[in-house]
């Protein structure tokens, strides 16, 4: 089992609830928002040091949600200060901004790690076209013509002329190119049917970026698994990557506190003006590729916040508590789905600092070398 570290760098200094988004920013503070990033960077950083694998930065934009409008040049800063973990870009929103701009700053992200970036190609929050006015309808066109056009960038040795339906270039060579050949592992969102298919032809990892309920989770996987074998090739454990929120302190009571005030701001401050403008979205365009998905979708914007914490932890949806039980529930959820990958989100709202760097502490010394072993019996079996 590895481990990816996931901090969107929320700005917490935002008090009123249920704004509409945007959210007007003269709410912002720079020097509020100074201490914030360094903060992140200094907790992604932190994160090498307590064993996680990977380290994730994310794209958002016109939102106190997150502060990654770039998560790239967060990449370079995390890159540049460790040496061991992969930096995974989870990633840029390559339906809404340049892909040739995408394939060159991810070859220098590549380039700067010593080959260690983990491409993420992310479809984005429906609300995102919104703020770049993007159709969102084309959202699934511009995805794929985007991937193929990126990955030609980076392994064509010759300049190359693009003529598709959403992308014309005269002529293409990037420098620097990839250190990775033929080309950094790619990940991708399969919370959908057809992200889940797009994730399959495009042979890259696939991520549940959040569990919401086993069921969806497991129809995610499932096509993802029989799309990929449709087209000759095998899905690894290592290809699956599962997400959850964690909260983990010495006692139970402790865990569940910091989780609940930090989920209180997550829905009430940070996320209602998303949602509101993901609804929309989602009914008034065909960002899905079929009802099914959109219906989905729409099932889970008005039941997100419904679930109480103590209900999330029951199902296994979330990771929270003591060590021990940090310890069960992961093996809960790999027993569940065997994946290669678990993705934790530690600051969650307005979780404190000092509360996030005691869970990450916590996880480096008592629960990943536990966790760890997960899959080692079983493969040594098939041995």
């Amino acid at each position: 089992m590895k481990f990816s570290y996931t901090h969107h760098m929320p700005y917490t200094g935002v008090k009123k609830v249920g704004q509409d988004w945007p959210v007007a920013n003269k709410q912002f503070s720079p020097d509020e928002g100074v201490r914030i990033f360094r903060a992140g960077i200094d907790t992604k950083v932190f994160a090498e040091e307590c064993g996680f694998d990977w380290i994730g930065n994310n794209e958002h934009h016109m939102s106190p949600y997150g502060l990654m409008p770039n998560p790239n040049l967060i990449g370079a800063c995390v890159a540049e200060r460790t040496s061991k973990s992969m930096i995974l870009q989870s990633g840029n929103i390559v339906p809404i901004v340049n892909p040739i701009r995408v394939a060159e700053e991810y070859a220098m992200l590549d380039m700067i790690s010593g080959g260690r970036l983990v491409a993420g190609f992310m479809r984005g929050i429906p609300h995102e076209y919104v703020a770049y006015n993007v159709a969102p309808s084309e959202s699934y066109g511009r995805m794929n013509e985007a991937i193929e056009l990126i990955k030609k960038a980076w392994t064509e040795p010759e300049p190359f002329g693009w003529e598709g339906e959403h992308y014309q270039f005269r002529a293409v060579s990037i420098w620097p190119k990839p250190a990775q050949k033929p080309h950094p592992e790619i990940v991708m969102s399969a919370s959908s049917d057809g992200s889940a298919r797009l994730a399959a032809e495009h042979g890259a990892t696939m991520g549940v970026l959040r569990v919401q309920d086993y069921e969806t989770a497991h129809h995610s996987i499932d096509v993802y698994k029989e799309h990929a074998r449709k087209l000759g090739w095998e899905p690894r454990p290592h290809n699956i990557i599962l997400a959850m929120n964690c909260c983990v302190a010495p006692t139970r009571d402790e865990a569940i506190r910091t989780l609940r005030r930090g989920y209180d701001y997550f829905f009430n401050v940070l996320g209602g003006g998303i949602r509101t403008a993901q609804r929309l979205v989602v009914q008034k365009t065909r960002y899905f590729k079929d009802d099914h998905d959109a219906e989905r979708q729409t099932t889970k914007l008005r039941t997100h916040n419904q679930l109480s914490l103590e209900e999330r932890m029951e199902r296994g949806l979330v990771m929270c508590g003591t060590p021990d039980m940090a310890i069960e529930q992961i093996t809960r959820l790999y027993q569940e789905f065997g994946h290669g990958v678990t993705n934790l989100s530690v600051k969650i709202g307005n979780v404190p600092d000092d509360s996030v760097h005691q869970t990450m502490s916590l996880l480096r010394d008592e629960v990943f070398p536990v966790a760890r072993r997960l899959g080692v019996e079983e493969r040594a079996a098939a041995v």
